[in-house]
């Protein structure tokens, strides 16, 4: 399929970049670089001199990313994971930066395209891997994992009530025969599933916790959020957004222990300056407004936090 294909439509897009951008002759890097919607627009706020890495996993992405590469030589495209990156800039002598972007969670072209397998709503191969070439499939996960597991991540990763009752149907199910499509799963699922939200899939919380699994997601952010720390200059910003409450408890705790800095018994003589504050918040979480929901009703659940790193 023609990576033009697919349409992607950039959530929070203006505030996300002026949330990232601090010296428009700096390095920015897009972690999630996806269909390159930020990437495009960070690179028209650059200067001459300022450069911009994208890191994907996907394959379709990186072939987006050599495009714009070919347009515009300020920007290179990386194929890995974005938890990887304090290692794929050091190979590149550069271990330093201004600015990090990150929209997590999976992109528009991936959900619409059945052969991937993320949807619950088309029939494909049950696969939910960012990178196909890499790592376990869905469907391999679903075929090896305890039932003890399955329902961990469900309950965990998909805050779905129902967790136990759907690990035991995958079970049951797999031992008759694998699971290897997206809508036998999503019947699966929805079978066991006594009730669900209005105008919600019963599949759609056990879907997102098998992909977040599937991709490692949450060490993921884990680790690049850690890395943030040594890899921004004085005054450098991290901009992240994500769609998933789990993601965005992640970020707003990382944000604000980097605030508050060490914990130390109160009454302690101690300077500002030893307590080892490393981030301030900028401003408050963004949320899109009811004009970009209705425009692109993907962007419902969709959160920005900006932090900028301290001296």
């Amino acid at each position: 399929m023609n990576v033009t294909e697919l349409a992607h439509t950039t959530v929070l897009l203006e505030p996300t970049v002026d949330g990232c951008l601090n010296d428009p002759a700096g390095i920015y890097v897009d972690g999630t670089f996806g269909r390159g919607g930020h990437s495009r627009l960070l690179l028209s706020k650059l200067a001459p001199e300022g450069r911009l890495f994208g890191i994907d996993k996907d394959p379709r992405a990186i072939e987006t990313g050599q495009q714009l590469h070919a347009e515009d030589n300020r920007f290179d495209i990386i194929q890995g994971s974005f938890a990887d990156m304090k290692n794929l800039l050091a190979q590149r002598g550069i271990h330093k930066i201004n600015g990090i972007l990150l929209d997590l969670g999976v992109s528009s072209p991936q959900l619409d395209d059945a052969e991937r397998g993320f949807s619950f709503l088309r029939d494909g191969p049950l696969d939910m891997r960012m990178n196909p070439d890499a790592g376990l499939s869905a469907a391999e996960w679903v075929a090896t994992e305890s039932e003890k597991e399955i329902a961990r991540v469900l309950k965990e990763y998909g805050e779905e009530r129902f967790a136990k009752r759907m690990a035991r149907a995958i079970v049951i199910q797999r031992e008759k025969a694998p699971i290897t499509r997206t809508l036998e799963l999503a019947e699966l699922l929805r079978a066991a599933n006594p009730a669900w939200e209005k105008h919600k899939h019963p599949a759609t919380r056990a879907f997102q916790a098998i992909r977040i699994a599937v991709n490692n997601e949450l060490g993921d952010l884990e680790q690049i959020l850690d890395d943030s720390i040594e890899l921004l200059v004085a005054g450098g910003r991290l901009s992240v957004i994500s769609f998933h409450s789990l993601e965005d408890r992640m970020v707003k705790r990382f944000i604000r222990a980097q605030e508050k800095g060490r914990d130390l018994p109160p009454g302690l003589p101690v300077m500002e300056q030893d307590l080892g504050k490393t981030m301030k918040k900028v401003g408050k979480a963004i949320m899109p407004d009811d004009e970009e929901v209705e425009r692109n009703g993907r962007a419902r659940s969709a959160v920005l936090r900006v932090a900028e790193r301290l001296a």
